[in-house]
């Protein structure tokens, strides 16, 4: 039996403008400022023709109230949309690509977010998946009225009892239980088909089936982001991708070993988890053309336009070209936070600095040059054991992408470590995951054979 090539996994983290703070105000980019359907479709139908796994929709929910001073001076969100809505339209209008929402745990209840998910899985053919997230940032509790604030590791345990009822519930139903409704006898489903879930746990009280059927990938594509060691346990546990951070090769493979190497403990193999760094990067015909390019972009950060923001911490009452204060860990980001912190004493970096090299791509590696040696660098850390695959952050929307999508991609495809064509039908297929059997599987086919 042959066994199946190791394929690099491309995702593509939507923006309207850029993931570069500065983006929307380069000329390449945008001009309006009101949500478009239209613009959105076009750039998630671009990461289609590009072969790409899926596109990626971050969300971070709360701005809080009383913070008016800057708001108007950014683009209020990644792409405009709330992420639920805009893969619900995206799903109609692609056919391949993966459809990735983020969805915090902390504002959601299982059973609406199991039908929703369940519903888009149909809806696109499957090809839906979910970021869990369960931050509970400052703006997020203002916004919700939330009074009983818990704390970080108890956020990551309720986040996990949401998943285990979801996944619950995604299993009222055997697969098939809807293929065969006999009109002649009047039975629309086989009564051993479903299988009610009562779920009494620390969080979540839960007796229900869900009344949409099984999902076609069985359960959403699990994505997740933990850095901490919370997180990364998490991720061992539960997610089937990680959208992580490095800067260098060094952190990328020690992050990647962590992670791979906790899987065994609930039974799951390495290559049923997929680490996805994010990246950023500039494409020239030559590496410095390409440097020119970046810098250009790092030109339009505004210093003056809001408070400098490093890890929930307001430094706005520091010098600009001052080094790093000694702060306390935040309860959001710990992860980011070290790696941030850790950044800032190893090269003596100024806050200014800080924020051109970290806080502008939010910890992710930058990579410069023509597109040889754009692809070199992917191959790098995907060969050694780096990464599996890229969470693509372009700075400059459309431009930054058609330039990767037209001289990155033929190159990588030359290299034979990414597709040509889409291979699968769901979104699991073509990243290379199993379909997971319902939970109550084994019980059924025992019970078929008596």
């Amino acid at each position: 039996m042959s066994v199946k090539k190791r394929q690099l996994a491309l995702n593509l983290f939507v923006t309207r403008h850029g993931h570069h703070p500065g983006a929307w105000r380069d000329a390449s980019t945008p001009g309006g400022g009101n949500p478009d359907f239209a613009e959105l479709a076009r750039t998630v139908q671009l990461a289609e023709r590009g072969k790409f796994d899926a596109a990626f929709f971050a969300d971070f929910v709360g701005q809080g109230g009383p913070r008016t001073e800057w708001v108007g001076r950014s683009p209020p969100s990644f792409t405009g949309f709330e992420p639920l809505t805009a893969v619900a339209a995206l799903a109609a209008v692609t056919r391949n690509i993966g459809l990735v929402a983020t969805v915090n745990t902390n504002f959601n209840e299982p059973f609406n977010l199991a039908r929703r998910l369940a519903s888009l899985d149909h809806l696109s053919g499957g090809r839906v998946g979910w970021n869990v997230v369960s931050q509970l940032p400052e703006g997020a509790v203002q916004a919700f009225g939330v009074d009983n604030v818990i704390e970080h590791a108890a956020r990551y345990e309720r986040a996990g009892e949401f998943i285990d009822v979801s996944k619950k519930l995604w299993d009222s139903w055997d697969d098939g239980a809807f293929d065969r409704p006999d009109k002649a006898s009047g039975v629309y489903a086989d009564g051993r088909s479903v299988h009610p879930t009562h779920y009494h746990g620390k969080y979540y009280k839960v007796d229900a089936i869900l009344d949409v059927a099984r999902p076609v990938q069985g359960y959403p594509v699990f994505f997740q982001a933990g850095n901490s060691e919370t997180g990364r346990e998490f991720a061992a546990k539960y997610a089937e991708a990680i959208y992580a951070a490095a800067q260098t090769l060094e952190e990328a493979q020690a992050y990647y070993a962590d992670v791979k190497r906790r899987l065994a403990k609930y039974g799951r193999e390495e290559d049923h988890l997929k680490v996805l760094p994010g990246l950023s990067f500039a494409i020239g015909r030559s590496k410095a053309e390409a440097e020119d390019k970046f810098a250009a972009v790092q030109a339009l950060v505004d210093f003056n336009s809001r408070s400098i923001n490093l890890g929930g911490h307001d430094l706005s009452g520091y010098p600009l070209d001052g080094p790093l204060p000694d702060l306390p860990e935040p309860d959001n980001g710990k992860g980011r936070w070290r790696q941030l912190v850790a950044l800032a004493r190893r090269e003596n970096l100024t806050i200014r600095q800080l924020v051109l090299r970290f806080s502008v791509v939010r910890g992710h590696r930058v990579v410069t040059g023509a597109p040889t040696e754009i692809a070199d660098q992917l191959e790098d850390w995907f060969v050694n054991k780096g990464a599996d695959g890229y969470n693509l952050i372009p700075p400059l929307m459309p431009s930054s992408l058609v330039e990767f999508i037209d001289q990155v991609v033929p190159e990588l495809q030359r290299r034979g470590i990414f597709r040509t064509e889409y291979e699968g039908k769901t979104f699991r297929e073509n990243l290379g995951l199993p379909r997971p059997p319902s939970q109550h599987a084994v019980s059924t086919d025992i019970a078929a054979a008596e």
